[in-house]
């Protein structure tokens, strides 16, 4: 029992870094520009695409530099070329955009690659066990990914916090005018943020894409569930995506790993459950069963009884 409390724990944390990992760029995106950006997930996408077919040729250690840095430059195109032009019609134009170009994403991801999972796999050096508990061997990858992980958000919070880059996008983010007058070139800042949430993004697929699979369902399955992280992190806080994608990677690890039904727990302390009764099939599903609602759950009391998040600084 403890060793399955122990490697859920491990698990639920990694899972919930990389849910942290795309989502941080997100929050970054929707502080800037006020934009729930519908392609987040698409760039995460293209991020595990592009290290498998990087990694064919020079490697995956390559890969994890270039393939975030080309999403990057792509993202900032995106805005460039794209939001900005769009931006004069309002928001829900620039919804619809994102929206449009997750869709052109995906079909294009499956003219190239096909709709079968690629064989991107974890590197050699990483596949091997670190550690062992109890009688389970840990994999070197996920602690690595852990640690990627921990050192993005490190660097960013002191970035946004310490540096006077992160002072200005700060201030672009509450006084975009005055940033102006002062002399420094906003919708440039605007650009660049882009890119760096599209590259953050890029980055989660890179070390994403493997430990789990490659397939052009990938953003679909991601990207539902990191919107649902910013909002109870709350919109613009970084820290509290953090805490949501923790929270969300834990739940949803230990109900799959307890996978044990409410009417198993009931029949354990001798009460039984009449067979005809309406609550049967309630009471037999499973939390694995039951998993993929419980971050839609949270969402729901989220919204009702606190709309601006754990840390959010603005209501959803």
């Amino acid at each position: 029992m403890l060793e399955l409390v122990v490697v859920s724990t491990l698990n639920g944390v990694v899972y919930g870094l990389l849910l942290f990992m795309l989502s941080s760029g997100l929050t970054l995106i929707f502080s800037m520009m006020g934009v729930l950006n519908f392609a987040h997930a698409s760039f995460y996408m293209l991020g595990a695409y592009f290290a498998y077919e990087i990694s064919r040729f020079v490697g995956f250690w390559p890969a994890l530099v270039i393939a975030p840095l080309a999403l990057g430059v792509i993202g900032a195109m995106v805005e460039r070329w794209g939001l900005r032009v769009v931006h004069r019609h309002g928001h829900v134009a620039e919804l619809l955009f994102t929206f449009g170009l997750a869709f052109i994403i995906g079909e294009l991801v499956q003219l190239v690659w096909g709709r079968l999972p690629v064989d991107y796999r974890v590197p050699a050096a990483l596949n091997v066990s670190l550690f062992s508990i109890f009688s389970s061997a840990y994999p070197a990858y996920r602690i690595f990914m852990m640690a990627i992980s921990l050192g993005m958000f490190v660097i960013l919070y002191a970035v946004l916090t310490r540096t006077r880059v992160g002072l200005i996008i700060q201030a672009a983010l509450t006084h975009p005018n005055m940033v102006a007058m002062l002399g420094h070139n906003v919708p440039r800042i605007f650009m660049l943020v882009f890119g760096l949430g599209s590259a953050l993004a890029g980055l989660a697929g890179v070390i994403g894409g493997n430990a789990f699979i490659t397939d052009p369902g990938m953003a679909q399955t991601l990207g539902a569930i990191v919107f649902v992280v910013v909002v109870i992190g709350g919109l613009g806080s970084l820290n509290g995506a953090l805490i949501a994608s923790l929270l969300i990677g834990l739940i949803q690890t230990f109900s799959v790993a307890f996978n044990i039904s409410l009417a198993q727990i009931l029949a354990s302390f001798g009460v039984t459950i009449d067979p005809a009764s309406g609550w049967i099939e309630l009471l037999r599903l499973s939390p694995a069963q039951l998993a993929p609602i419980v971050p839609y759950f949270l969402l729901v009391l989220t919204l009702v009884f606190r709309p601006r998040g754990l840390l959010g600084s603005r209501e959803t």
